[in-house]
């Protein structure tokens, strides 16, 4: 039994964690992400909860903090987004090398200088190999889903990573729509009661985060990186398991009208629903277009993006945030690695957009369409490289 009840994407990060039933929260407020905090304390002073709710003087204690309580074998939420997230930096590290599964939202924002408190993707980009799980919502619905998803799949005995779920700033985080809630029992049989095999325990003392030199920190890393190859396989049987309790059926990536597309375009969060907007007005012109979402940014979905792409004839991937210096931006950069190393050789160009908040308009996702068609039509691309919306 479920019922719609009407919420923004922060109040929703904060309801689906409520519902959770988080032994601790650590977190310190930052725009856009701080109505999560907010939300969570009025159900924590208003005895909705029994959770400790830790106040700190910064993010960089606010992940220490829930570090310290993942290894004491506690269910630990946190949220953040922009500077707040680049100050945790360090601790995004440890927690992953630590394997603790804390679950944080983070709510997109663009990174200073020059300040600037709306989305793009520059945040979580920055920290894009932290060794954390990261998916990325496209409306509030999926924030509510995915924050309750993000604690089964990191709490997974073959997984024990953190996980980011990421949604855009102001967009999604101050939107309120109907969102389609489960009932607190449901969840709680959804997750149960964390397990743990290693934790803080007086009466079985263990040491974590010892110094390891040459002779065993390389071995550490191979095993994170065997514990994002479980993430990958065992995401599949938490979302399945989610389609069953919820009615709502999530994947490795949204497929829009890809069938019999010559051209598409991949995109993150909630660009992707203009750009499937953009998509059927020109189906209705007669021009074979489709668009692809990836939800799972890492690991990174490369034999579900292979299959989901082999009609395609060109391509367009839409980044939100820059990586200064390099050829591509961040998930474009991972787009052609991932055809390249199969030999799929279409024209693949990356479009550039959005930074700091600025809207992209539907007349440029036409125009990033119509370019991409003419690319599947001649097997070339004009521009590596596309800066839309910028002035030049």
């Amino acid at each position: 039994m479920s019922k719609i009840i009407g919420l923004s994407g922060n109040e929703a990060a904060a309801y689906a964690a409520k519902q959770s039933k988080v032994d601790v929260v650590a977190a310190y407020p930052i725009t856009p992400q701080t109505i999560i905090v907010e939300r969570f304390s009025e159900y924590v002073a208003n005895g909705e909860v029994e959770t400790e709710f830790i106040c700190v003087e910064s993010e960089h204690s606010a992940m220490s903090a829930c570090i310290g309580a993942s290894l004491a074998g506690a269910r630990v939420f946190t949220a953040t987004c922009s500077q707040g997230l680049a100050l945790m930096h360090e601790m995004l590290y440890i927690a992953s090398g630590l394997r603790l599964p804390i679950v944080m939202d983070v709510a997109n924002r663009a990174l200073s200088a020059p300040i600037n408190i709306h989305c793009d993707h520059s945040d979580m980009m920055g920290s894009r190999d932290c060794g954390w799980i990261q998916v990325f919502c496209e409306n509030v619905q999926e924030v509510y889903d995915w924050t309750i998803q993000a604690f089964k799949l990191s709490e997974d005995l073959d997984v024990l990573l953190p996980t980011a779920v990421n949604f855009d700033g102001f967009t999604i985080t101050h939107a309120m729509e109907d969102v389609n809630v489960l009932e607190d029992s449901d969840v709680e049989e959804f997750l149960s009661i964390r397990k743990t095999k290693y934790k803080l325990d007086p009466d079985e003392p263990m040491t974590f985060g010892a110094l390891t030199l040459p002779d065993y920190y390389f071995e550490v890393k191979r095993q994170q990186e065997e514990a994002m190859k479980k993430a990958y396989e065992k995401y599949v049987n938490v979302v399945k398991q989610y389609e069953a309790l919820s009615g709502r059926a999530y994947n490795y990536l949204h497929e829009f009208m890809l069938e019999d597309a010559e051209a598409a375009i991949i995109c993150l969060g909630s660009t992707a629903g203009l750009v499937r907007q953009v998509a059927k007005k020109l189906r209705n012109k007669g021009r074979r277009v489709g668009v692809l979402k990836p939800w799972l940014f890492r690991p990174f979905p490369s034999k579900e993006l292979l299959k989901a792409l082999e009609n395609v004839k060109s391509l367009a991937v839409l980044d939100r945030s820059l990586s200064f210096g390099a050829p591509f931006g961040p998930l474009c950069s991972d787009v052609i690695t991932t055809l390249f190393s199969e030999e799929k050789t279409i024209p693949v160009f990356n479009v550039i957009y959005g930074l700091g908040g600025r809207e992209i308009t539907p007349k440029e996702v036409e125009d990033i369409f119509n370019l991409a068609l003419k690319a599947a039509k001649t097997g070339k691309v004009e521009e590596k490289v596309k800066f839309v919306g910028v002035r030049e």
